[in-house]
Protein backbone atom coordinates (compact mmCIF):
# COMPACT_ATOMS: atom_id res chain seq x y z
CA UNK A 1 0.00 0.00 0.00
CA UNK A 2 1.14 3.87 -0.43
CA UNK A 3 1.54 5.01 3.40
CA UNK A 4 1.68 8.49 2.07
CA UNK A 5 -1.29 10.79 3.51
CA UNK A 6 -3.69 12.59 1.20
CA UNK A 7 -3.67 16.49 1.56
CA UNK A 8 -7.43 16.41 3.27
CA UNK A 9 -5.61 13.69 5.77
CA UNK A 10 -2.59 15.75 6.33
CA UNK A 11 -5.15 19.00 7.10
CA UNK A 12 -7.09 17.23 9.59
CA UNK A 13 -3.93 15.96 11.54
CA UNK A 14 -2.81 19.17 11.79
CA UNK A 15 -6.84 20.99 12.99
CA UNK A 16 -6.82 18.21 15.45
CA UNK A 17 -2.91 18.45 16.53
CA UNK A 18 -3.60 22.33 17.41
CA UNK A 19 -6.99 20.84 18.72
CA UNK A 20 -5.10 19.09 21.17
CA UNK A 21 -2.39 20.99 22.06
CA UNK A 22 -4.38 24.47 22.63
CA UNK A 23 -7.86 23.15 24.26
CA UNK A 24 -6.43 19.44 25.72
CA UNK A 25 -3.46 19.48 26.68
CA UNK A 26 -3.83 22.18 29.46
CA UNK A 27 -6.46 20.74 31.43
CA UNK A 28 -4.81 16.96 30.98
CA UNK A 29 -3.43 17.29 34.72
CA UNK A 30 -6.55 19.26 36.42
CA UNK A 31 -8.65 16.55 34.76
CA UNK A 32 -7.15 13.60 36.18
CA UNK A 33 -6.60 15.50 39.30
CA UNK A 34 -10.50 16.65 39.55
CA UNK A 35 -11.55 13.47 37.89
CA UNK A 36 -13.86 15.10 35.97
CA UNK A 37 -15.00 14.73 32.77
CA UNK A 38 -14.44 18.45 30.57
CA UNK A 39 -17.71 18.54 29.03
CA UNK A 40 -16.80 21.82 27.39
CA UNK A 41 -14.13 20.70 25.65
CA UNK A 42 -15.94 17.74 24.34
CA UNK A 43 -18.07 20.29 23.00
CA UNK A 44 -15.55 21.75 21.08
CA UNK A 45 -14.50 18.85 19.22
CA UNK A 46 -17.45 18.44 18.55
CA UNK A 47 -18.03 21.93 16.81
CA UNK A 48 -15.00 21.01 14.89
CA UNK A 49 -16.57 18.03 13.82
CA UNK A 50 -14.45 15.29 15.42
CA UNK A 51 -16.83 13.21 17.10
CA UNK A 52 -17.96 12.12 13.98
CA UNK A 53 -14.59 12.06 11.89
CA UNK A 54 -14.97 8.22 10.32
CA UNK A 55 -18.83 8.27 9.34
CA UNK A 56 -20.19 9.71 6.00
CA UNK A 57 -21.55 13.11 5.47
CA UNK A 58 -24.71 11.80 4.65
CA UNK A 59 -25.14 10.97 8.36
CA UNK A 60 -23.15 14.18 9.78
CA UNK A 61 -19.80 12.88 9.98
CA UNK A 62 -16.89 13.80 8.12
CA UNK A 63 -16.22 11.24 5.93
CA UNK A 64 -12.72 10.95 6.72
CA UNK A 65 -12.87 7.19 7.54
CA UNK A 66 -10.46 5.11 9.56
CA UNK A 67 -7.17 6.36 8.30
CA UNK A 68 -8.77 9.78 9.48
CA UNK A 69 -10.07 8.19 12.60
CA UNK A 70 -7.02 6.89 13.35
CA UNK A 71 -5.20 10.39 13.13
CA UNK A 72 -7.35 12.34 15.65
CA UNK A 73 -7.10 9.37 17.73
CA UNK A 74 -3.08 9.81 17.38
CA UNK A 75 -3.18 13.48 18.05
CA UNK A 76 -5.47 13.04 21.03
CA UNK A 77 -3.41 10.15 22.44
CA UNK A 78 -0.50 12.33 22.37
CA UNK A 79 -1.86 14.83 25.20
CA UNK A 80 -4.32 13.01 27.00
CA UNK A 81 -5.29 9.24 27.70
CA UNK A 82 -8.18 10.68 28.74
CA UNK A 83 -10.04 12.58 26.49
CA UNK A 84 -9.24 9.87 23.65
CA UNK A 85 -11.05 7.32 25.72
CA UNK A 86 -13.85 9.46 26.11
CA UNK A 87 -13.74 10.11 22.07
CA UNK A 88 -12.71 6.74 21.25
CA UNK A 89 -15.84 5.22 23.38
CA UNK A 90 -18.03 7.17 21.53
CA UNK A 91 -16.86 7.36 18.12
CA UNK A 92 -15.24 3.89 18.28
CA UNK A 93 -17.43 1.68 19.88
CA UNK A 94 -20.69 3.49 20.75
CA UNK A 95 -21.65 5.10 17.21
CA UNK A 96 -19.52 2.82 15.59
CA UNK A 97 -22.18 -0.08 16.24
CA UNK A 98 -24.89 2.04 15.12
CA UNK A 99 -22.94 2.60 11.85
CA UNK A 100 -21.81 -1.20 11.39
CA UNK A 101 -25.70 -2.65 12.33
CA UNK A 102 -27.97 -0.31 12.07
CA UNK A 103 -30.45 0.49 9.27
CA UNK A 104 -31.13 3.64 7.61
CA UNK A 105 -33.71 4.29 9.73
CA UNK A 106 -31.27 4.08 12.97
CA UNK A 107 -28.42 5.78 11.37
CA UNK A 108 -30.86 8.80 10.64
CA UNK A 109 -32.51 8.43 13.93
CA UNK A 110 -28.86 7.83 16.11
CA UNK A 111 -26.27 8.07 14.54
CA UNK A 112 -26.68 11.47 12.89
CA UNK A 113 -26.56 13.60 16.11
CA UNK A 114 -23.95 11.24 17.46
CA UNK A 115 -21.84 12.00 14.31
CA UNK A 116 -22.56 15.74 15.55
CA UNK A 117 -21.63 15.73 18.53
CA UNK A 118 -25.30 16.78 19.51
CA UNK A 119 -25.64 13.20 21.72
CA UNK A 120 -23.01 11.19 23.21
CA UNK A 121 -22.63 7.88 22.96
CA UNK A 122 -21.82 4.29 24.86
CA UNK A 123 -21.00 0.66 24.22
CA UNK A 124 -22.76 -1.60 27.26
CA UNK A 125 -21.06 -5.44 26.74
CA UNK A 126 -18.94 -6.03 29.95
CA UNK A 127 -20.91 -7.60 32.97
CA UNK A 128 -19.52 -8.55 36.36
CA UNK A 129 -19.46 -12.03 35.09
CA UNK A 130 -18.82 -11.21 31.56
CA UNK A 131 -15.40 -9.28 30.09
CA UNK A 132 -12.86 -11.20 28.26
CA UNK A 133 -15.96 -13.62 28.15
CA UNK A 134 -18.35 -11.27 26.02
CA UNK A 135 -20.79 -14.23 25.32
CA UNK A 136 -21.37 -14.76 29.32
CA UNK A 137 -23.60 -11.96 29.47
CA UNK A 138 -26.52 -12.47 32.20
CA UNK A 139 -28.37 -9.16 31.01
CA UNK A 140 -31.91 -10.41 29.64
CA UNK A 141 -34.55 -9.12 27.10
CA UNK A 142 -37.69 -10.46 26.75
CA UNK A 143 -40.47 -10.02 24.32
CA UNK A 144 -43.62 -7.67 25.12
CA UNK A 145 -45.59 -6.83 22.58
CA UNK A 146 -43.68 -4.47 20.14
CA UNK A 147 -41.43 -4.05 22.61
CA UNK A 148 -38.52 -5.98 24.71
CA UNK A 149 -37.88 -5.60 28.65
CA UNK A 150 -34.29 -5.26 29.33
CA UNK A 151 -33.30 -6.51 33.05
CA UNK A 152 -29.70 -6.82 34.03
CA UNK A 153 -26.33 -4.86 35.08
CA UNK A 154 -23.60 -3.43 32.79
CA UNK A 155 -20.38 -2.79 34.62
CA UNK A 156 -17.33 -0.30 33.33
CA UNK A 157 -18.94 1.45 30.44
CA UNK A 158 -16.71 3.68 29.64
CA UNK A 159 -19.11 7.46 29.11
CA UNK A 160 -21.65 5.63 30.65
CA UNK A 161 -23.17 8.23 32.97
CA UNK A 162 -22.92 11.53 30.10
CA UNK A 163 -23.88 9.26 27.20
CA UNK A 164 -27.44 10.06 25.45
CA UNK A 165 -27.45 6.92 23.56
CA UNK A 166 -26.14 3.27 24.89
CA UNK A 167 -25.78 0.26 22.08
CA UNK A 168 -26.70 -2.87 24.23
CA UNK A 169 -26.02 -6.36 24.34
CA UNK A 170 -28.59 -8.39 25.52
CA UNK A 171 -29.23 -12.32 25.80
CA UNK A 172 -33.21 -13.50 23.97
CA UNK A 173 -32.87 -16.57 23.87
CA UNK A 174 -30.32 -18.64 26.63
CA UNK A 175 -30.90 -22.10 24.79
CA UNK A 176 -29.40 -20.78 21.57
CA UNK A 177 -25.97 -19.79 22.94
CA UNK A 178 -23.82 -16.03 21.55
CA UNK A 179 -24.16 -17.19 18.16
CA UNK A 180 -28.19 -16.75 17.47
CA UNK A 181 -28.85 -16.08 21.19
CA UNK A 182 -27.67 -12.69 21.67
CA UNK A 183 -29.41 -9.06 20.74
CA UNK A 184 -28.12 -5.69 20.27
CA UNK A 185 -29.93 -2.40 20.96
CA UNK A 186 -30.17 1.11 21.08
CA UNK A 187 -31.50 2.57 24.11
CA UNK A 188 -32.12 5.44 24.72
CA UNK A 189 -30.67 7.31 28.03
CA UNK A 190 -34.11 8.57 29.14
CA UNK A 191 -36.00 5.20 28.89
CA UNK A 192 -37.80 4.71 32.21
CA UNK A 193 -35.63 2.15 34.23
CA UNK A 194 -32.40 3.27 32.98
CA UNK A 195 -30.26 4.16 35.88
CA UNK A 196 -26.74 5.04 36.76
CA UNK A 197 -25.15 3.09 39.48
CA UNK A 198 -21.51 3.27 40.83
CA UNK A 199 -19.26 5.71 38.98
CA UNK A 200 -15.43 3.54 39.24
CA UNK A 201 -12.58 5.71 41.33
CA UNK A 202 -9.77 4.69 38.76
CA UNK A 203 -6.12 4.60 38.89
CA UNK A 204 -5.68 6.03 35.67
CA UNK A 205 -7.65 8.02 32.98
CA UNK A 206 -9.54 9.81 35.57
CA UNK A 207 -10.52 12.13 33.33
CA UNK A 208 -13.11 9.96 31.46
CA UNK A 209 -15.73 8.53 33.48
CA UNK A 210 -16.25 4.72 33.70
CA UNK A 211 -19.72 4.07 35.18
CA UNK A 212 -22.03 0.97 36.54
CA UNK A 213 -25.57 1.18 34.10
CA UNK A 214 -28.72 -0.22 35.34
CA UNK A 215 -31.68 -1.65 33.09
CA UNK A 216 -34.70 -2.04 35.34
CA UNK A 217 -37.75 -2.98 33.19
CA UNK A 218 -36.88 -0.81 30.81
CA UNK A 219 -39.60 -0.94 27.62
CA UNK A 220 -37.45 -0.67 24.21
CA UNK A 221 -39.11 -0.75 21.01
CA UNK A 222 -38.70 -3.18 18.97
CA UNK A 223 -37.50 -1.04 16.15
CA UNK A 224 -34.43 -0.38 18.04
CA UNK A 225 -32.92 -3.85 17.40
CA UNK A 226 -29.18 -3.14 16.06
CA UNK A 227 -28.62 -5.61 13.57
CA UNK A 228 -30.48 -8.90 12.85
CA UNK A 229 -32.67 -10.42 15.59
CA UNK A 230 -30.06 -12.70 17.37
CA UNK A 231 -26.97 -11.29 15.78
CA UNK A 232 -26.23 -8.86 18.44
CA UNK A 233 -23.05 -10.41 19.23
CA UNK A 234 -21.55 -10.43 15.55
CA UNK A 235 -22.43 -6.23 15.80
CA UNK A 236 -20.57 -6.56 19.03
CA UNK A 237 -17.94 -7.90 17.85
CA UNK A 238 -17.23 -5.74 14.68
CA UNK A 239 -17.29 -3.06 16.70
CA UNK A 240 -14.89 -4.09 19.10
CA UNK A 241 -12.28 -4.96 15.61
CA UNK A 242 -12.87 -1.41 14.92
CA UNK A 243 -12.46 0.35 18.29
CA UNK A 244 -9.54 -1.78 18.63
CA UNK A 245 -7.67 -0.52 16.09
CA UNK A 246 -8.37 2.87 17.02
CA UNK A 247 -7.19 1.92 20.27
CA UNK A 248 -3.94 1.03 18.91
CA UNK A 249 -3.87 4.49 17.32
CA UNK A 250 -4.34 6.16 20.32
CA UNK A 251 -1.29 4.02 22.01
CA UNK A 252 0.79 5.33 19.33
CA UNK A 253 0.02 8.97 20.38
CA UNK A 254 1.07 8.25 24.32
CA UNK A 255 4.18 6.09 23.26
CA UNK A 256 5.36 8.94 20.37
CA UNK A 257 5.17 11.65 23.54
CA UNK A 258 6.71 9.35 26.15
CA UNK A 259 9.68 8.96 23.90
CA UNK A 260 10.45 12.50 22.86
CA UNK A 261 9.99 13.17 26.95
CA UNK A 262 12.47 10.57 27.73
CA UNK A 263 14.93 11.98 25.23
CA UNK A 264 14.41 15.58 26.27
CA UNK A 265 15.03 14.70 30.16
CA UNK A 266 17.99 12.49 28.95
CA UNK A 267 19.67 14.95 27.08
CA UNK A 268 19.16 17.53 30.14
CA UNK A 269 19.71 15.61 33.15
CA UNK A 270 23.65 15.62 33.77
CA UNK A 271 25.65 12.76 36.35
CA UNK A 272 28.87 11.96 36.70
CA UNK A 273 29.68 15.32 34.33
CA UNK A 274 27.82 14.83 31.05
CA UNK A 275 24.52 14.30 30.03
CA UNK A 276 22.96 10.92 30.32
CA UNK A 277 22.01 11.01 26.78
CA UNK A 278 25.72 9.82 26.37
CA UNK A 279 25.26 6.41 28.04
CA UNK A 280 24.99 3.80 26.29
CA UNK A 281 22.13 2.06 28.17
CA UNK A 282 20.23 4.83 27.82
CA UNK A 283 20.91 4.95 23.93
CA UNK A 284 19.59 1.34 23.49
CA UNK A 285 16.37 1.88 25.57
CA UNK A 286 15.73 5.00 23.46
CA UNK A 287 16.52 3.10 19.80
CA UNK A 288 14.42 0.33 20.29
CA UNK A 289 11.73 2.16 21.59
CA UNK A 290 12.00 4.15 18.67
CA UNK A 291 11.84 1.18 16.25
CA UNK A 292 8.71 -0.54 17.77
CA UNK A 293 6.78 3.02 17.65
CA UNK A 294 7.31 3.13 13.79
CA UNK A 295 6.78 -0.49 13.84
CA UNK A 296 3.34 0.03 15.43
CA UNK A 297 2.66 3.59 13.27
CA UNK A 298 2.85 1.43 10.01
CA UNK A 299 0.65 -1.49 11.75
CA UNK A 300 -2.04 1.18 12.77
CA UNK A 301 -2.25 2.89 9.24
CA UNK A 302 -1.96 -0.14 7.06
CA UNK A 303 -5.22 -1.89 8.93
CA UNK A 304 -6.74 1.08 8.69
CA UNK A 305 -5.93 1.33 5.03
CA UNK A 306 -7.52 -2.23 5.09
CA UNK A 307 -10.70 -0.84 6.71
CA UNK A 308 -11.36 1.74 4.35
CA UNK A 309 -10.95 -0.59 1.07
CA UNK A 310 -13.44 -2.95 2.55
CA UNK A 311 -10.65 -5.88 3.28
CA UNK A 312 -10.52 -8.68 6.17
CA UNK A 313 -8.67 -6.56 9.23
CA UNK A 314 -9.68 -8.34 12.46
CA UNK A 315 -6.31 -10.26 13.06
CA UNK A 316 -4.32 -6.80 12.52
CA UNK A 317 -7.05 -4.73 14.67
CA UNK A 318 -6.13 -7.20 17.57
CA UNK A 319 -2.39 -6.96 16.73
CA UNK A 320 -2.81 -3.04 16.70
CA UNK A 321 -4.64 -3.26 20.25
CA UNK A 322 -1.93 -6.03 22.00
CA UNK A 323 0.92 -4.68 20.14
CA UNK A 324 0.32 -0.73 20.81
CA UNK A 325 -1.13 -0.71 24.27
CA UNK A 326 1.99 -2.98 25.35
CA UNK A 327 4.64 -0.35 23.09
CA UNK A 328 2.59 2.51 25.10
CA UNK A 329 3.43 1.20 28.53
CA UNK A 330 6.72 0.21 27.60
CA UNK A 331 7.50 3.98 26.17
CA UNK A 332 5.88 5.20 29.41
CA UNK A 333 8.14 2.72 31.70
CA UNK A 334 11.51 3.70 30.19
CA UNK A 335 10.45 7.39 30.61
CA UNK A 336 10.10 7.17 33.98
CA UNK A 337 12.86 5.09 34.43
CA UNK A 338 14.94 7.73 32.78
CA UNK A 339 13.15 10.02 34.81
CA UNK A 340 14.18 8.51 37.88
CA UNK A 341 12.97 9.56 40.95
CA UNK A 342 11.10 12.23 39.60
CA UNK A 343 9.20 10.79 37.31
CA UNK A 344 7.31 8.91 40.61
CA UNK A 345 6.54 12.56 41.44
CA UNK A 346 3.35 14.08 40.74
CA UNK A 347 5.21 17.40 39.85
CA UNK A 348 5.96 15.25 36.36
CA UNK A 349 3.55 14.00 33.75
CA UNK A 350 5.25 11.02 33.36
CA UNK A 351 3.26 9.87 36.51
CA UNK A 352 0.16 10.48 35.38
CA UNK A 353 0.84 8.79 32.17
CA UNK A 354 2.30 5.52 33.75
CA UNK A 355 -1.45 5.28 35.45
CA UNK A 356 -2.92 5.77 32.28
CA UNK A 357 -1.25 3.44 30.10
CA UNK A 358 -2.02 0.42 31.56
CA UNK A 359 -6.12 0.22 31.27
CA UNK A 360 -5.17 -0.35 26.83
CA UNK A 361 -3.97 -3.33 27.94
CA UNK A 362 -7.31 -4.52 29.53
CA UNK A 363 -10.15 -2.99 28.17
CA UNK A 364 -11.35 -3.65 25.21
CA UNK A 365 -10.39 -7.21 25.09
CA UNK A 366 -7.52 -8.34 27.09
CA UNK A 367 -4.61 -8.51 25.71
CA UNK A 368 -4.42 -12.22 26.54
CA UNK A 369 -7.55 -12.65 24.52
CA UNK A 370 -6.01 -10.64 21.75
CA UNK A 371 -3.37 -13.12 21.18
CA UNK A 372 -6.22 -16.28 21.00
CA UNK A 373 -7.85 -14.19 18.07
CA UNK A 374 -4.78 -13.96 16.65
CA UNK A 375 -3.65 -17.08 16.90
CA UNK A 376 -7.07 -18.47 15.38
CA UNK A 377 -7.68 -16.06 13.08
CA UNK A 378 -4.05 -17.43 11.50
CA UNK A 379 -4.60 -20.85 12.12
CA UNK A 380 -8.36 -20.71 10.47
CA UNK A 381 -6.36 -19.27 7.27
CA UNK A 382 -4.08 -22.39 7.42
CA UNK A 383 -6.89 -24.97 7.14
CA UNK A 384 -6.92 -25.54 11.13
CA UNK A 385 -9.65 -24.80 13.74
CA UNK A 386 -8.38 -24.91 17.08
CA UNK A 387 -11.40 -23.89 18.94
CA UNK A 388 -15.07 -25.21 18.36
Amino acid sequence: MDFSFSKEHQMLRRMAREFAEREVLPIAKAIDEEHRVPMDVVKKAAELGLLGVPFPQKYGGMGAGEIGYCIVAEELGKVSSSFATIIGAHIGIGAMAIYLGGNEEQKKKYLTPLARGEKIAAFALTEAGAGSDAAAIKTRAVRDGNYFILNGTKQFITNGDIADIITVMAVTDPSLGPRGGITAFIVEREYPGVRIGKLEDKMGIRGSSTAEIILEDVRVPKENILGPFGAGFIVFMQSLDMGRLTLGAACLGGAQTALRMAMEWAAMREQFGEPIAHKQSIQWMIAELATEIEALRSLVYRTAWLVDTRQPFTRYAAMCKMYGSEVASKAVNIALQIYGAMGYSRDFVVELMYRDAKIAEIYEGTNEIQRIVIAENLFRDFGVRIRP
